[in-house]
This record gives structure tokens, C-alpha cells and sequence, in this order.
């Protein structure tokens, strides 16, 4: 039902705006009586065998929401409606922001895909918390943080250090975010020293609290070998919860969409079917080179059943969904834990 008739519809507004009226409307559906327990009886499955125990938390299945998609902490207690087995709000900033100047979210049909430079737009840290007191205890959230646009080099740790410590009480694990294409002093962000230094701030923040927090690093698809070892010895030497693999692309090779089409798009991430087989290298990379010794979370163009089964088998303990959600709706949610549970 979703992709022939709801989706062709949704798919005749624009990205960005469609996507607020979309939270809108399951605002309000969620507030009639009786619908939170249809949505939960057409995409949740509840069964032990899809439970992952990862770094301290027990997920009730894993398949997850990526960031990005609630940015802002407002919808994460109706969309758990939907089946998933954690939520990742984000990516937050000390200070709302507007982003990026629109139009700055595309869709490219033919390949399944979206391309998007939204430049962290959101309410801001405060904004977030606010919501986040909501929450009703439903779903394992993840508290995705950033920097500003405008901070300066020298005080980017200070950024993330806010959002960690004044999200601590409210989120169950942290995701640094340094890998998103459309935010200034890109190469800072990926340089090895400087990861080392802010994983080191970040957990050193992390042990006053008397409960610590999982801390992961959230990575490019596009990182070369040498890259990617990198991130193995970050790994081994700051003690990092584990990795998130990965994030947008900026590389736009092997798409069915002209290059007229990409050309008045403009630069911006690309996520969805393109980069699959890019992010699920990157999952087989990892875990085969560390010899398993971290948890992956993996990420990128998972569209089927398939595609969440072979970022499984190439190393990945738990999946999320961003763009597959949107084009293939959220019955995806259930198809995948079910096929999970059929492997088992």
C-alpha cells in the first residue's frame, strides 16, 4: 500500500516539506485512541531471539532509525510505534541553527536515493532536552552530536562536550558525529589526532557520571584502506564503544541520474541504494581487519531484507534505516526482523 499509493503521492512535494507534514500527521494519528495499538500490531514483532545485547544496553531487536530523520527529539516516542529497536535523535547542536539555505534535499528516483545538505539544521541542544523528558521509555534512544557551523577549530570539543554532558541523563548512548559532508572544517574532523583527542575529552567527561554512557564513532563510506586502519587504531587506542559505518557519500559515481541532474543539484550526501555495497564494504573492512574487536552499527542503503542480512554477515551487530524507510515505508521495519529471526 505504501509504495503504490501513499509514497507516489508523498513524492509529489518537496522532500523537506513533506517530511514535516509526515510528522504532523503521525502526531496526530498517534493521539486517536486505538491507533498507536494498530501500528504496533501491523509493524512490531516481539520475540527474545532478535534481543542484542551491545555494550551495556539490551535491544529488543536490531534494527534501528538513523539520525537524522528526528533531528529535533519530537517524534521518537510514536515512531517506536513502527517496530524499531532503537531510535537516534539527532544530530544535535549547543545552538539551534537554521542550516543550510533550501532547497537542500533532493530526491533521485531512478536510483532509489537522496541527496541532501541540510548542514545540521535543528532546535538546538535545550530544545532537545525539553523533549527528550518526554520520553515514555519505549525505545533504546541514541543522542547523535555535533559541532556548530559557527564554532571555531579551536573550540569544536567544546561543542561536543556540551551536548554530552547535558544530554547524558536523557539518552542511552552517544554518537560522534564528525563524518557529515555538509558541515565546515570537514579535514579537522577526520584527522587522526584530533579524533584522539576529542574521544579522549568526550570519555573523560564520560567518568564523572555515575553511570557512563556508550560513546560510538560515526564514519564516511568513502574512507580509503589506509583511512580505515586509522580508524582501527583509534579504536584500539582510546577504548571507543564501537563504530557507526556509515554516514553520507559524497562520491556520486555509478548513479543513473545524469550528471545535468547532479550538476543543478549540487554537492550535498548521498544516501541510499548507491551506496550499499560502499558502506557494507567498509562493515567487512572493519570487522575482518580488527578481528571483530569492536561493535559496528551498519548503515547505507539498506532497502530490503537482503541488504540489512548482508551488512549482518559482513560484520555489522545492529542496522539502521534512513532512506529505505522513506522509499519503502515502514513495513521494512518488520520484513527485516523477521528475516533476522528466519536466519536464526
Amino acid at each position: 500500500m505504501y509504495k503504490f499509493f501513499i509514497r507516489p503521492l508523498f513524492f509529489l512535494f518537496d522532500p523537506e516539506k513533506i517530511h514535516h507534514f509526515t510528522f504532523s500527521l503521525i502526531k496526530i494519528l498517534s493521539k486517536i485512541p486505538g491507533i498507536p495499538i494498530v501500528f504496533r500490531s501491523l509493524f512490531q514483532i516481539e520475540d527474545i531471539k532478535l534481543e542484542r545485547n551491545l555494550f551495556g544496553l539490551t535491544f529488543k531487536n536490531p534494527v534501528g532509525l538513523a539520525a537524522g530523520f528526528d533531528k529535533n527529539a519530537v517524534l521518537y516516542n510514536e515512531l517506536a510505534n513502527f517496530g524499531f529497536g532503537f531510535i537516534e535523535i539527532g544530530t544535535v547542536t549547543p545552538k539551534a541553527q537554521d542550516g543550510n539555505p533550501k532547497k537542500r534535499i533532493f530526491r533521485l528516483k531512478a536510483d532509489n536515493a537522496l541527496i541532501n545538505r541540510m548542514g545540521f539544521n535543528n532546535a538546538g541542544l535545550k530544545a532537545a532536552i525539553q523533549k527528550l523528558k518526554e520520553n515514555k521509555g519505549k525505545v533504546i534512544i541514541g543522542g547523535n552530536i555535533g559541532k556548530n557551523t559557527a564554532t571555531m577549530p579551536n573550540e569544536y570539543t567544546q561543542d561536543y562536550l556540551q551536548c554530552f554532558v547535558e544530554l547524558h541523563p536523557y539518552v542511552d548512548y552517544f554518537v560522534l558525529n564528525v563524518s557529515c559532508p555538509n558541515v565546515g572544517s570537514h579535514a579537522k574532523l577526520t584527522d587522526k589526532n584530533y579524533l584522539i583527542e576529542l574521544i579522549s575529552a568526550v570519555q573523560k567527561e564520560n567518568k564523572t557520571f555515575g553511570k557512563q554512557k556508550p560513546i560510538l564513532l560515526k564514519i564516511a563510506p568513502d574512507l580509503n584502506e589506509i583511512q580505515l586502519d586509522e580508524v582501527i587504531e583509534i579504536v584500539a587506542e582510546t577504548k571507543i564503544d564501537g563504530v557507526i559505518a556509515s554516514n553520507t557519500s559524497v562520491n556520486r559515481s555509478g548513479l543513473i541520474a545524469t550528471e545535468q541532474q547532479l550538476e543543478a543539484i549540487g554537492n550535498g550526501g548521498l544516501s541510499g541504494k548507491p551506496i550499499k555495497d560502499r558502506s557494507t564494504a567498509v562493515i567487512k573492512y572493519l570487522a575482518e581487519k580488527s578481528n571483530k574487536a569492536f561493535p559496528i552499527i551498519g548503515v547505507g542503503g539498506i532497502h530490503s531484507e537482503k541488504d540489512a542480512l548482508e551488512k549482518i554477515e559482513a560484520g555489522a551487530d545492529l542496522v539502521q534505516i534512513y532512506t529505505g524507510f522513506i522509499y519503502e515505508g515502514p513495513a521494512l521495519v518488520k520484513r527485516i526482523n523477521k528475516a533476522i529471526l528466519a536466519k536464526n
